[in-house]
């Protein structure tokens, strides 16, 4: 788009320059709107080379609790098995790798080294299962914050992740808007 300057150096602002010049601004603006909504879209997915970290949430905590959970899907695409070693959050004091299983009639929670996730695979963190277990929290977990949260994989490095709290008893991440 380019203005057109007349003899002296005024500015063509006929009403049909003036329609053409608003008709590009609208499909200007319409492409910015596209382009933020797919970005926001993609904001709830982060890649590490291979692996694809997608739906990561939180339960928000009553104040006073000093543990939280923290929950994500972790795809791995690559041709070699994938090992989350560690994770860790500026909110806790230390975040472990916990699995929750039924043992005997009894919920049992342990803490566990490390978790593989394998070639072409997917590992759901989740309540109820292996999980990441935010320890001695340095404040509540509310609704609606998002929880900066870095991951560690044996061999393929870090990922810095947001990790949206939703409330107390949700079971996976809601749709934000």
């Amino acid at each position: 788009m380019s203005t057109q300057a007349t003899p002296g150096g005024a500015v063509d602002c006929s009403p049909g320059r003036m329609r053409g010049m608003k008709r590009q601004i609208g499909v200007a603006i319409a492409f910015a709107a596209c382009f933020v909504a797919a970005s926001d879209v993609a904001a709830d997915e982060y890649r590490l080379l291979s692996l694809r970290i997608e739906h990561a949430f939180a339960r928000a905590t009553p104040p006073g609790a000093k543990s939280g959970g923290a929950y994500l899907t972790i795809e791995n695409s690559g041709t070699a098995a994938a090992t989350l070693v560690s994770a860790s959050s500026p909110v806790a004091a230390s975040v472990e790798l916990h699995q929750m299983a039924m043992d005997g009639g009894l919920m049992t929670m342990r803490s566990v080294p490390a978790l593989d996730i394998p070639p072409g695979g997917r590992v759901e963190l989740r309540p109820g299962g292996y999980h990441l277990m935010l320890l001695d929290l340095k404040q509540p977990l509310k609704v609606g914050d998002k929880v900066p949260l870095t991951l560690t994989f044996r061999n393929l490095g870090s990922v810095d992740i947001g990790v949206e709290v939703e409330p107390m008893g949700a079971s996976s991440p809601m749709t934000h808007k």
